[in-house]
Parts: C-alpha cells; structure tokens; sequence
C-alpha cells in the first residue's frame, strides 16, 4: 500500500489560484468516480475548502493522481506544479494528523476544519472510493484531534474568520450598532458570523439566500430579514455591512452592482467581507472608492492574534502527533507483511488438508489410529521442516550463517555453546 496526499492551501497558493482547483460538494463524488475510475488509484478522499484543496490517495503511481488534478479543472500541469506539495507516506500522515487539529489552520486551532474532513470521508465513502488504507487513516486522525483538543489548549483565545470579520467592521465603523448588515449565503460560516455580528446588536440584519427557506430559517434566529438573491440589486445600497460566503462557482456582486450601489448610498463607504472561495465579489471591485474590500486572506494578520500565547499547546499538540505518525505506520508496515503471512499460512493449510486426507484413507481402511496419528504428526512435522532445512543444507559458505541465525530467530531456538 502506497499513501500518498497532494495540494495546496494558503501557505502554498494565493486565493487566485485556490479558487481554481475547488471542488463544490454536490460535484465531489463525481470527482472522486473520474479520479479513481480512469487512474491507477485504488482508493482516495478530497478535501476542499476555502483554504486547502487536498487528496488523500492510495496510489503507485502519484503522477498521475497530480496531473488529473489539473486535468479536472481545466488547467496546465505546469502552472499548478509551483502551488503543490507532495506528501509521501510517513508526511502524508503528519500533515493529515496536524490540519485536523488546526495546526495548518489560518486560524490556529480552530475546529471547523475537523468538521470539514469528516465531510470529505463521507463523500468517499458514498463514492465508494474508501478503503482499508483511508478508512484506517482518518480514523486515527479523528482521534488524534480528538486527544489534541481534549489533552492542550490549542483552541483556547483563539480568534475565528467570523470573528475577524466583526473587528475589522468594528475598526472601520467603530460602533456596528448603528450600522445594517447584510449577509450572503446561510451556510456554516455565515451563521457563525451572523452570530458574531448580533452579539455587537446592529441597526438591521438582512440574509439573502438562493433558497428563499434556507435564509428564513437563519435570519429567524437573529430578528433578520429573509430575501432572495435576485433581490440583492435593490437592496445592497440600504446596507453598510455586506458578508458574503456562497458555494457559487462565479461571483454574485459584480462591479456594476457595487457602483449603482456607491451611488445610491451617495458614496458613503460600504465595508465588504468575502469569505467565499471561489470569490462571491469581482476583484475589480476593489478599485472602487468608497468600497472596503476584504477576501479570506485578507483576514490572515487578524487571526493570528493570540498565537504567541499558545506556543506551548501548539508544542504539546506536536509531540502527541508525533507519537500516533509512528504508531500508524507501524501498522502500514505490518499491512505490507499481510501477503506473505496470507501465503505462509495457505501452505500450512495445504499441508495440514493434504496429512489430514491420508490419515482419514488409513483409518477408513481399519489401520490402528494410534499409528495413524503418529503417522499424521510426524508428515506434518516432515513437511513443515523440509523448506527451512534444505534451505540451510543447500546454503553457500557466505550466506549459512545468516540463515541460521534467521532461522534460530524464526524458531526461538538456542544455539549450542
């Protein structure tokens, strides 16, 4: 078995490039049918976020897995090449063990991306594309996470994307209570930061959604207002705050919507956050005046407040991730013995039938099964020691000693002084 896991995330790739190699949920078993079905891949899970686009494989030949990628979506190899890393076994381990547990996070510690992993197995467990080697892996992963955030305080004074969000309109605005809010989306990352704005008790709140239900059952829980996003047009201007975070493949505001909007606001400032990856606003927006855009990478300098703090969870977090790479590839090591075991006991077997079916003859034919049984165990002892001592009878000069020693080893045997 051959794990090998691949991608980029924002230590890697810029938000231009991410945005380009996305995989939206309802497209991800899809996906993982086209990778596994038309490659030399035996098992593999994506993980695709705003952050990380990553695949988990079981694969000989990694190459190929790599330049699918890039096939997929329509991209050159090449210009993806400088983005990727490449993470063989033991690494792939790590790096799986340490993003569960936020250590490769924007945001250091923060538990969404554990949630998010296990969608990603979900997915391939309904693609059919988990098996052994998967499976055991993120289960091992969930654990570890699991003992990190239980065991340090990894998590502790932590500061969210959502959260980031809500300081910086605080620093543009200074009192958000005065301010109308509108928000883009109602999925998770919305609602968290739905929350983090009511909690500051804005003017008004307004939640815009594809599905008009979705963002009534949301905005219902903050006194907001539901609409659709054909409404956005004539609603963006009434709004001081916009946080958008979509799963739509191109961008919702355009900069013709933005600049009707400045002038109808007769260009009092407008703050944008867009935590959508692919982008849910035009970067050609961010020329506008009177227009404060921000992305998801953006945010990158506010997140990490409180970090300096945490050194020392981060360290622990280390070491127990370290403990459990070695643990788990002592048992890949162990699955790679597997075939051989399978192969030592089917000859036993065929010994064992083949001693069996004779002494069965014997005493069907009336022999005295005392003798039989003596009979049966000592041919089974024959064929057992026949393999290992002619080997060492036949064994040149410079090899025997080492087969002894070997076979004192198989045997537990003690060697006369």
């Amino acid at each position: 078995m051959q794990l090998f896991a691949f991608g980029i995330n924002h230590h890697t790739a810029p938000l231009g490039v991410r945005e380009q190699v996305t995989f939206p949920e309802n497209s991800m078993e899809h996906a993982l049918h086209d990778l596994v079905g038309r490659n030399p891949i035996k098992e593999a899970a994506i993980v695709s976020t705003c952050n990380r686009t990553e695949v988990y494989c079981n694969t000989e030949n990694p190459d190929v897995a790599m330049n699918w990628l890039a096939d997929f979506h329509c991209l050159q190899a090449r210009d993806l090449e400088p983005y990727l890393y490449k993470l063989p076994q033991e690494q792939a381990v790590k790096h799986a063990f340490r993003v569960a547990s936020g250590l490769d996070s924007m945001v250091l510690g923060e538990p969404q991306i554990l949630g998010q992993l296990k969608t990603a197995v979900k997915s391939a467990e309904h693609a059919g594309t988990l098996g052994l080697m998967l499976h055991k892996l993120f289960q091992r992963t969930f654990f570890v996470a699991k003992e990190v955030r239980t065991s340090t305080e990894i998590g502790t004074s932590s500061v969210s994307m959502a959260a980031a969000a809500a300081r910086l309109a605080e620093r543009i605005f200074g009192d958000i209570a005065e301010q109308r809010v509108l928000f883009i989306g109602a999925g998770e990352m919305i609602e968290l930061c739905a929350s983090h704005f009511a909690a500051r008790q804005p003017k008004q709140i307004t939640v815009a959604n594809r599905t008009v239900e979705r963002a009534e059952a949301l905005s219902s829980r903050f006194n907001a207002q539901a609409i659709s996003l054909s409404e956005l047009p004539e609603h963006l201007a009434t709004n001081d705050i916009v946080v958008t975070c979509t799963a739509s493949p191109l961008p919702i505001l355009g900069k013709g919507m933005i600049e009707r909007a400045i002038k109808a606001r007769k260009h009092r400032p407008i703050f944008i956050v867009d935590l959508a990856v692919p982008r849910d606003v035009e970067s050609e927006v961010a020329e506008l005046d009177d227009v404060f855009l921000y992305y998801v990478d953006d945010l990158a300098e506010i997140v990490k407040e409180g970090l300096d703090s945490r050194q020392s969870a981060v360290e622990h977090a280390e070491t127990i991730i370290d403990t459990n790479v070695v643990d788990f590839m002592r048992w890949v090591s162990s699955r790679e013995l597997v075939p051989t075991i399978r192969a030592l006991r089917d000859q036993g077997e065929r010994f064992r039938r083949h001693e069996m079916a004779r002494a069965c003859k014997q005493l069907a034919n009336g022999e005295d099964p005392q003798k039989v049984l003596e009979s049966l165990s000592k041919g089974l002892t024959n064929k057992f020691l026949h393999i290992p001592s002619s080997t060492l009878n036949q064994a040149q000069a410079d090899e025997r000693e080492d087969i002894v020693e070997l076979i004192n080893q198989l045997y537990q045997l003690h060697r006369p002084q």
